[in-house]
């Protein structure tokens, strides 16, 4: 016997959380506040469109941080080679890159996938309802109001699958006011955190007109752990690249702590120690310490500036002092970019809040998924997986909770 199963969230997780239920036999209806569906997936899609990352399981599952045991049992459930053969399913053809990330072949738009999504689910039967938004529970459903005529009503389906988003980017409507509608019923929710940001650095005014906006390749940055190599971007404001954003949790820990934040750059890391230093004892023949850089170590533009900006004089004195300096040169990050800048959020609904399924404890037969639990990923296919499976893992707690009532 079907049932009707309302899904809030027209984004990855709710879409293929539709999917799965409708696939089970339900009768499935999505609700999204937007005009259109899956806007900040297409937004996501800009930057490459890398939708998951071909990294073993195992390591895979250690992008999510604390939350990685969690995240263990749902990329079981519907892993990367899933993610891809979903893919496939839909006519669509997808590679992996030589990082490991996953894309579709070059021939393909995001808006085709969501395209071929959409007719996917259309054919299944899920009804799709834009435009509205989802206000708040009721004793015994669920309060929408509908943004062209604003008129508001209650659903009550057998099953929900709320999902909502984070607090990133609002404009696709991941806004994350949903968060006082679930302290109204006393689900406690962690205060989101920029994740995935830039890093912001003040620096001087002749710093910003000297070098502008460039990048640095081939370098990589620690803030308390291992390195992260990679090609960052000096801003106006500081830094940015996928570097910066790897150690978006580390900088948050530091900047709690200390001010500003330690973070130290490599610009030589394919060279040891020693090597770096045997390269800097060569003679300089009078040349500056910039044409030196260049010569030697093809440091050149913007670096003999940096170096300027954020060491003493001394410490380009000797060989020894440089060859250190240019290993661990301090950045001092002085704060983060603001939420809505950010690629995603860290915080949510805390995990106490939810059973093992993804079940509200405090509401039976409502789950959550995607970004609006309290987790966190790295760029590079893991955010995408991660409210795939997500998605999921809600669809099949529905399936079990329907079932067993």
């Amino acid at each position: 016997m079907s049932s009707f199963v309302a899904i809030i969230g027209g984004g990855p997780a709710g879409l293929l959380a539709a999917q799965h239920l409708a696939e089970a036999g339900h009768r499935v209806r999505v609700y999204e506040a937007q005009a259109t569906v899956g806007r900040k997936f297409l937004v996501a899609g800009h930057g490459g469109f890398n939708l998951t990352n071909a990294e073993p399981g195992a390591a895979f599952e250690t992008r999510y941080g604390p939350r990685q045991n969690h995240f263990a049992r749902f990329l079981t459930h519907f892993s990367p080679t899933d993610l891809r053969h979903w893919v496939a399913g839909l006519g669509l053809e997808t590679f992996v890159g030589t990082s490991g990330r996953v894309f579709p072949t070059a021939s393909y738009k995001p808006a085709e996938l969501l395209r071929a999504w959409l007719l996917r689910l259309q054919a299944l039967g899920v009804e799709i309802d834009t435009r509205h938004r989802w206000l708040g529970f009721t004793a015994a459903g669920l309060r929408l109001r509908d943004e062209r005529t604003r008129q508001e009503f209650g659903v009550q389906p057998a099953a929900t699958v709320l999902a909502l988003g984070g607090a990133s980017w609002a404009k696709t409507g991941s806004d994350g006011q949903w968060v006082a509608a679930f302290e109204e019923i006393g689900v406690r929710c962690v205060p989101f955190a920029p994740a995935n940001c830039g890093a912001e650095v003040a620096w001087s005014a002749f710093l910003r007109a000297k070098t502008g906006r460039v990048p640095l390749k081939n370098v990589a940055l620690s803030c308390g752990g291992p390195l992260i190599r990679g090609e960052i971007m000096l801003t106006d404001y500081g830094l940015e690249g996928t570097p910066v954003y790897a150690l978006t949790p580390a900088l948050r820990t530091a900047l709690a702590t200390a001010n500003p934040a330690p973070l130290l750059l490599n610009l030589k890391p394919d060279l040891t120690p020693e090597q770096l230093r045997e390269k800097l004892r060569k003679p300089r023949g009078g040349k500056s310490l910039a044409a030196f850089l260049e010569q030697t170590l093809r440091l050149g533009h913007p670096v003999p500036t940096l170096l300027r900006e954020l060491a003493p004089a001394e410490a380009t004195a000797t060989p020894e002092a440089l060859g250190h300096l240019l290993h661990h040169l301090p950045v001092p990050v002085t704060g983060l970019r603001p939420l809505d800048e950010a690629i995603s959020t860290a915080g949510g609904v805390a995990w106490e809040e939810v059973d093992e399924q993804l079940m509200l404890g405090r509401r039976p037969g409502t789950f959550v998924a995607g970004e609006m639990l309290d987790w966190e990923a790295p760029t590079g296919g893991y955010l995408l997986q991660g409210c795939f499976s997500t998605g999921a893992w809600a669809a099949r707690g529905v399936q079990a909770w329907l079932a067993a009532r």
